[in-house]
């Protein structure tokens, strides 16, 4: 059945669906993988595909495999602007859809439940099958024998993805692999499409991240009381437990940090994007509930909750994006494919932190609809979430690590063991006694800039208060100006206290005298980039090189004091 739609009536295409679209149609293979940064119009490019492959006869039909249930009726709702018709109801026991459908839209889950249904789809027509962020396809090994059971006889494979990459050495199904010398394997994208060139486009917004630490203090089921900073370095079990006693709903942290968010929301809808909304992404149900009350409590406003893959959830997300309501709090359902331009603010108010999670949550905040909109994520400042936020426009793959031959299957054993004790030490009683929270530092573009405040001072405001409509160019130089400004006030501060009051100031601890000279240096880098142009990233590494040592998060204090009087040196 050949699409309605006339070809002058099809969506125009950006300059990288129409290079890989040439790509795909030049190499006419069977299988094909589109890697393109979340917001990139990954789905037009592939129903663009479709539409062809349709109008020319190679293929009878379409099956769609994507995520979730809400992302079904998404893709066809897109596809029927090309005139393809799509069944997003179709369930395993329906075996065949109606004859006036172009095809399905499944998810994962249904083919992992009964691979044999599709594959006899799949034989019986020429079938084109699009993977929706086929790393999916790796999650479960149901899911990935399913996949390649059903659809291994399909005339054509089209994969897509904005994350080609994941934390675990399962292959994907359908991607290809090529072998370094080293015997790692690693994904091929046939077309690629990174966060750094979008952006370079105007295709995504730029993204300014709001690092908030603060004190956390805690008791333990064995009756101890921890108290620490958020974001200094600490072990991986310590961090864990003041991240999650910042995002308690009982502690200060969370409560201050969602006043943050939505000022900064109000200023953006005040300052030129009038419907900009926002987005809270809870761990689970109870924390979801938990940060609508609080912000009902703390600003007057209701949120919208969506809180399990059904279909009232969707229709609550389609709701909320048709609207000019503010808030939405969420716990999966938007953290990935969800498309919801408006949104521009978003808390980061969940404990994952593998680089896909992370890069898909960011993903909703990214889709670029005119020239200078800006998005704002808040998130705790810790090293595993700093670390993926100053590395957000790297472009990576999916990377197979060898087997060694030497592995001790005692040791791996103990390993695995150990990660699932501290999981369920993690999960065990514990209480909250009190937290609060400080804007640690803004980090855009790999670069960090500003030094601590409190939350709710005047100079946090002046952050939170940046204009909404701004170049990447402007935003950098505002942030280098905030600053500056910062640093001339607090060594203006800093003598005039000395002035008034001579007496020494009490002993710092190690941890604290770290932390004073992290931000001394990262402001030092700022001022250094400034005034040459060059990133952040390559004066931290000359730096590396001159004085040695590792990174400035593992550092020593004398190591860090060292790097602070030669960059002062250059």
């Amino acid at each position: 059945m050949i699409p309605v739609a006339q070809p002058e009536s099809l969506p125009s295409l950006r300059v990288w669906q129409r290079k890989a679209m040439v790509a795909y149609h030049r190499g006419q293979s069977r299988d094909f993988l589109a890697v393109a940064t979340p917001g990139a119009g990954k789905t037009t490019f592939a129903l663009r595909i479709a539409y062809d492959l349709l109008a020319d006869g190679t293929v009878d039909t379409v099956t769609v495999v994507c995520p979730t249930e809400h992302l079904k009726v998404q893709w066809s709702g897109a596809a029927a602007r090309f005139g393809i018709q799509l069944d997003p109801a179709f369930r395993n026991a329906d075996v065949h859809s109606a004859a006036d459908y172009h095809g399905v839209v499944v998810t994962y889950a249904q083919i992992g439940a009964d691979p044999a249904v599709h594959r006899r789809r799949t034989l019986a027509r020429r079938t084109l099958v699009i993977l929706d962020e086929i790393h999916h396809a790796g999650d479960a090994r149901t899911w990935g024998e399913g996949v390649q059971t059903a659809f291994d006889e399909a005339e054509r494979r089209l994969a897509l993805t904005g994350t080609p990459f994941r934390s675990d050495d399962n292959p994907i199904p359908f991607v290809d692999y090529e072998e370094d010398a080293d015997g790692t394997k690693r994904s091929r994208a046939d077309a690629l499409y990174g966060y750094r060139d979008a952006l370079a486009d105007g295709v995504v917004r730029p993204v300014m991240f709001m690092a908030y630490s603060g004190q956390a203090k805690w008791r333990t089921s064995a009756g101890d009381e921890l108290a620490v900073r958020l974001g200094q370095p600490l072990t991986k079990d310590l961090t864990a437990q003041a991240w999650r006693t910042a995002l308690d709903p009982e502690g200060e942290w969370i409560k201050q940090v969602i006043r943050a968010a939505d000022r900064r929301l109000v200023s953006l809808r005040a300052a030129g994007i009038p419907d900009a909304g926002g987005l809270i992404i809870a761990s689970d149900q109870n924390s979801a509930r938990s940060y609508a009350g609080i912000l009902k409590r703390t600003t007057g406003k209701s949120a919208t909750i969506v809180l399990s893959d059904d279909a009232g959830s969707s229709d609550r997300i389609a709701k909320f994006a048709d609207s000019n309501d503010e808030w939405l709090v969420a716990v999966k359902m938007v953290s990935e494919g969800v498309d919801i331009p408006r949104l521009a603010v978003g808390v980061y108010a969940t404990n994952a932190q593998t680089p896909l999670y992370f890069a898909q949550a960011i993903g909703r905040f990214v889709r670029s609809r005119r020239t200078g909109e800006t998005a704002s994520v808040f998130l705790p400042s810790v090293i595993p979430l700093l670390s993926l936020a100053e590395n957000l426009e790297a472009d990576r793959d999916h990377v197979i690590k060898p087997k060694s031959q030497d592995e001790d299957p005692e040791l791996l054993l103990e390993q695995a063991q150990r990660v699932l004790d501290e999981g369920t030490e993690l999960g065990g009683q514990r209480e909250t006694l009190e937290s609060s929270a400080e804007l640690d530092q803004v980090i855009f573009d790999g670069g960090s800039f500003g030094l601590p405040v409190q939350s709710g001072s005047h100079e946090e405001q002046e952050y939170l208060g940046l204009p909404g409509l701004l170049t990447p160019e402007q935003i950098h130089l505002l942030l280098q100006k905030r600053q500056r400004e910062q640093m001339a006030k607090q060594s203006g501060g800093t003598r005039t206290e000395v002035a008034e009051r001579p007496a020494a100031e009490p002993a710092m601890t190690n941890a604290q005298k770290r932390l004073k000279l992290r931000k001394q240096l990262n402001a030092l880098v700022g001022a250094r980039s400034f005034a040459t142009d060059e990133p952040h990233g390559k004066i931290h590494a000359k730096l590396r090189s001159s004085c040695g040592g590792p990174p400035s998060a593992q550092a020593t204090i004398e190591q860090l004091e060292e790097r602070i009087a030669t960059i002062r040196s250059w």
